[in-house]
């Protein structure tokens, strides 16, 4: 078995929310970066959305001119897997959908070196079985990031049951070097956040939908007698209820236990696609200058 070398230069697969977030912390942190996606127009919006959040920064001070121009040369972006060819990790980001990250490892891994680390932003699920799926298991390890990326101080590290503890060590370097605090997971569904986080959500739609109180009620409700930052529908509508959703299908699969059922509303509303803040519509109609309770 390759051993993991030392970690220069990362390779980060899909441009998304939560790719372009690890490019950026990445690239700001000195990495050299290789994004990828599948079309030149989410790579244009990805850079352009990096620029922006970098350029707030530079307003308010907190960064520099040059730290700007010098992160957003870090970043080449792709189309073509071939240009992970000298990563040293890479960092699959995409929907938090098994059969399709497995069909990106399968098109990815002959571009990879044999001593590349390969890393998974999955939210859910096994790292085992999506180790298993690939040519390196002892070399392949769930990296967890928090959205957004560039504000959450949160790295989950989950090993596989082949993932060896020279990987674990050198994406642990890594996230040490981004000014992230890592924990470490067992490989169980969903993991420790989102084991907490997600049925919590869950549960706040099944309130809604018994008609216990309304949207603004249930987020006030636990905002102000919670403490926190933001209620649970809103938070929902944040992550994506499409991915809220895949991790509760995740949880109720992997342990076969009726309190992690997803709650038919939930379901209902990803069906007529009104997954959020990224559709604009969602708990809250995004579509105005407020948003607006949908029930």
């Amino acid at each position: 078995m390759a051993e993991p070398v030392e970690i220069r230069k990362i390779g980060i697969v899909g441009a998304g929310q939560m790719g372009s977030g690890i490019a950026q912390v990445c690239a700001q942190t000195g990495y050299a970066v290789s994004l990828a996606d599948i079309s030149e127009e989410f790579l244009e919006k990805a850079v352009t959305g990096i620029s922006s959040r970098l350029q707030r920064l530079v307003d308010k001070e907190r960064l520099t001119q040059d730290d700007l121009d010098t992160a957003i040369s870090n970043i080449a972006t792709t189309t073509d897997y071939v240009a992970f060819g000298d990563c040293d990790l890479v960092i699959e980001a995409a929907t938090e959908n098994e059969e399709i990250k497995k069909a990106i490892f399968e098109k990815l891994i002959p571009a990879l070196r044999e001593d590349a680390t390969l890393a998974t932003n999955t939210s859910s699920i096994s790292i085992t079985r999506l180790a298993a799926a690939t040519d390196r298991p002892e070399l392949f390890i769930g990296m967890h990031f928090m959205n957004p990326v560039p504000v959450m101080k949160l790295v989950e590290l989950i090993k596989g049951i082949a993932t060896d503890d020279a990987t674990y060590n050198a994406v642990n370097d890594v996230v040490a070097k981004l000014g992230k605090t890592s924990i470490t997971s067992e490989d169980f569904p969903a993991f420790i956040v989102n084991r907490i986080l997600v049925p919590m959500m869950n549960e706040a739609i099944y309130v809604l939908q018994e008609g216990v109180g309304g949207v603004t009620d249930i987020d006030g409700a636990m905002k102000l007698g919670a403490n926190q930052p933001m209620g649970p529908l809103e938070l929902a509508d944040f992550v994506g209820l499409d991915t809220c959703l895949a991790i509760m299908q995740v949880l109720y699969d992997g342990f076969a236990d009726s309190k992690y059922r997803p709650c038919p509303l939930l379901v209902k509303y990803v069906e007529a696609g009104w997954l959020g803040r990224k559709s604009g519509r969602g708990f809250y109609d995004y579509t105005g200058d407020k948003p607006v309770p949908t029930r």
